[in-house]
């Protein structure tokens, strides 16, 4: 499996999450909608509803600093957003 890479936790996706019951992912590109939703039900024991991805591509970034130009890329990774059954709950913090 391990199409999950990690979970999303920014200030966005939690709201998101309060309001909508909705969870972010960033997961494999090579994952498709049905292996993103096997693989959530079955590390956190809930009933997924929806699955919903993006493709987000690397950026070309540059700054200037003493030593001169310096160039890079973001990284390129896909998103999903994992809508569950009304009362289940993922706890992302509960095996710290």
């Amino acid at each position: 499996m391990a199409y999950i890479i990690k979970p999303l936790i920014t200030e966005k996706m939690t709201g998101v999450t309060e309001k909508l019951n909705r969870y972010g992912f960033v997961v494999s590109p090579k994952a498709n909608k049905i292996e993103i939703k096997a693989e959530v039900e079955a590390l956190y024991n809930v009933t997924v509803l929806d699955v919903n991805t993006m493709n987000y591509a690397g950026k070309n970034k540059s700054r200037y600093t003493k030593a001169g130009l310096l160039k890079g890329r973001t990284n390129a990774f896909k998103k999903a957003i994992v809508t569950l059954k009304e009362g289940d709950v993922i706890d992302f913090y509960s095996n710290i």
